[in-house]
């Protein structure tokens, strides 16, 4: 597969991804904390188009299910096919059908949610959090490393052994130990602005020492002194001719960086100590297929972490494939 291709693909996904999840409310067919207690672990729906009484039909449609349990009392669903439940489509979600039928493209969880609508809503929380806290991580160690590289002595001493501390403690027992120092009862949009800035102070180190060499590079430059003898100030020099150079850095770090968060918010979730109900993340998905119980009977609670890898594995792509360009601009 050639680069380009490969490139698109991977843009494509992301950004119909991204687009499903801003567009969740109208595109799920359910509410993502709505529940249907007669459909607990529910298997994906199987959509029709042929039924054995009216022969083919041009509009899809579901049979009712109904649950019993078997000898070892598994859970057994069998489609009632005395009536037939025809797919809508644009009115009132992008597709939806009549009750009693229902239609779960991913299946249901322990509750009766349907999974499609939840991993839709909970792209928002792990694409968000992911780029919001690669943003602010590249934003702190921006400014710290050009302020560093750029004005030196005692300040650069002070501000580099800070940088070293966080990138020698283990970021994510420092992320359990911050998030454990929170009181256990706080509202989960704080929860979630919380772990973006916990995301961001654990990643900034790295990335400030290397803006700090770039800067030390740069400030070589003639049309640094240049700026400087006609009387520019500091700020000025630093904004117009230091930091559009490191901007290419900037772009590639962010995206290899978005997954690393959005991993280790998914794990902060499965642990219980991230994202929480009523919000939901792809990482607080996957904490029902923590059981081998469950990953035998119900194998539909780990697609989740399928967009979780996908994610991760196109913004590696993308930012794998953006650093051969950003290494010829510099």
């Amino acid at each position: 597969m050639s680069r380009n291709l490969l490139l698109a693909l991977c843009a494509i996904f992301l950004g119909g991804m991204a687009l499903a999840s801003l567009g969740a409310d109208w595109i799920a067919p359910y509410a993502p904390q709505e529940e249907f207690r007669a459909h607990p672990y529910h298997p994906p729906t199987r959509i029709h188009f042929f039924d054995e009484k009216n022969g083919l039909s041009l509009f899809p449609f579901v049979y009712k299910t109904e649950m019993t349990f078997d000898e070892h009392y598994r859970r057994i669903y069998t489609e009632d096919k005395s009536q037939r439940y025809f797919v809508k489509f644009a009115v009132p979600h992008l597709f939806n059908v009549e009750s009693p039928g229902r239609v779960y493209l991913f299946g249901t969880d322990s509750r009766g949610r349907d999974l499609f609508s939840r991993i839709l809503h909970g792209g928002r929380i792990s694409l968000s959090i992911g780029i919001l806290g690669a943003c602010f991580a590249a934003a702190l160690g921006l400014l710290i490393g050009s302020v560093s590289g750029y004005f030196g002595g005692w300040l650069d001493e002070v501000l580099m052994r800070i940088a070293e501390f966080f990138i020698m403690v283990p970021a994510f027992y420092l992320l359990l130990a911050l998030r454990s120092a929170l009181p256990a009862k706080i509202d989960p949009l704080h929860v979630y602005l919380l772990t973006a800035g916990m995301l961001s102070l654990v990643g900034w180190g790295g990335m400030a020492r290397v803006i700090r060499g770039l800067v030390l590079s740069i400030k070589q430059n003639d049309f640094i002194r240049a700026a400087k003898s006609l009387g520019r100030s500091d700020g000025s020099i630093l904004a117009g001719h230091v930091l559009p150079h490191t901007l290419s850095y900037l772009a590639v770090v962010v995206s290899i960086s978005v997954p690393s968060y959005i991993l280790t918010e998914s794990a902060l979730s499965i642990l219980g100590l991230g994202i929480q109900e009523p919000y939901v993340s792809w990482g607080s998905l996957l904490s029902e297929a923590s059981s081998v119980a469950h990953l035998e009977l119900h194998p539909w609670v780990l697609i989740p972490g399928l967009f979780l890898i996908a994610a991760a594995w196109c913004f590696n792509v993308l930012g794998d494939q953006l650093k051969p360009a950003g290494e010829s601009h510099d």
